[in-house]
């Protein structure tokens, strides 16, 4: 059955979308309704929220969709080469020896080992795939490898350290309710830069979606695309992994929903997924607030909630192909 290719104007849409989402989660307090309070609490507390939130859900729907891209599988995420378990073993280094330590840090040393975890992870992963010709599916196989490998380490030290457990697994489901504006210029180089290099290789992986031979044919370089779009799409989300914790589904969910919308070309997949992605997540966010009185329900347990059923959805009704 034919498919009519939605246009460009999916974008504002998109926009009025993320503007709205951005309003409603500034505005709604713990209890649900529209807040009295001062200016003071919106701008401290919740603004910070609700921007980590979107530069967190732009940044993993982007990267998703360019990883989806660049190795030609839809059903890529931004954690494909091991950076969640990467993220989750620096994390974890820190929970276990960083007790009575981290007060002397300049800087928090939770994100930073996140970021590292995540960075090196990729760059084992990346180094060991290349190793064996750098195609598509050795770089898979070689992220399976050391995503396993660094997760068996993480078990290992949670069972010899069984008291920050609950720690952990805390940060590994994700969590925007910390943020401040710190965090938000602390990512915010990073995602910018990530972005750029991914929407400005749109076209390249456009051309991707024929085939490695056929790209290289048509005048692509294909290692060196391929290169560039995992470097910089690893980049972005270690950047926001290391102060969000671990948030599935978005990477995946939101490009197939946009493809779905706006046909499966990247040139309108990337940048539009970047602003539902953002979208999105601000309105997960929302939930998580009042679900439980006195807590909330981790944002990775909301994205996870909602994300499932509406991947299935979106599977069922796709008809055109990544």
């Amino acid at each position: 059955m034919h498919v009519r290719r939605a246009g460009w104007w999916w974008l504002p849409a998109a926009v009025l979308l993320l503007v709205g989402a951005a309003a409603l989660g500034a505005m709604i307090g713990p209890a649900g309704t529209i807040s009295s309070a001062n200016w003071n609490i919106i701008w401290h507390i919740r603004l910070p929220r609700v921007v980590l939130a979107g530069i967190v859900g732009a940044m993993l729907s982007l990267a998703g969709a360019s990883y989806q891209g660049v190795f030609r599988n839809p059903l890529v995420d931004p954690y494909l080469l091991g950076a969640a378990a990467g993220a989750g073993l620096g994390a974890t280094v820190v929970f276990v020896f960083g007790n009575g330590v981290s007060s002397s840090w300049v800087v928090d040393p939770l994100p930073l080992a996140a970021f590292v975890g995540a960075l090196v992870a990729v760059f084992v992963t990346y180094t060991v795939g290349a190793s064996f010709g750098g195609s598509a599916l050795s770089l898979v196989l070689a992220g399976v490898a050391v995503a396993a490998l660094a997760t068996a380490v993480q078990q290992y030290l949670l069972l010899r350290n069984s008291d920050v457990i609950k720690e952990v697994y805390s940060w590994i489901s994700g969590r925007v309710s910390t943020a401040t504006w710190h965090d938000v210029r602390l990512v915010l180089p990073y995602v910018v830069v990530s972005a750029t290099v991914l929407l400005l290789h749109r076209r390249h992986l456009d051309v991707l979606r024929v085939g490695d031979e056929e790209a290289a044919t048509l005048g692509s370089d294909v290692r060196r695309v391929r290169l560039v779009v995992v470097v910089a799409a690893t980049l972005g989300t270690a950047a926001v992994v290391s102060v969000s914790g671990l948030i599935g589904f978005v990477g995946i969910m939101v490009p197939h929903l946009v493809r779905l919308l706006a046909g499966a070309s990247y040139r309108a997949v990337l940048p539009l997924s970047l602003v539902v992605g953002a979208a999105f997540l601000i309105l997960a966010d929302i939930p998580g607030r009042v679900l439980e009185d006195g807590g909330e329900t981790p944002i990775g347990v909301v994205t996870a909630l909602l994300g499932a059923p509406m991947f299935i959805f979106v599977l069922r009704s796709r008809r055109v192909p990544a």
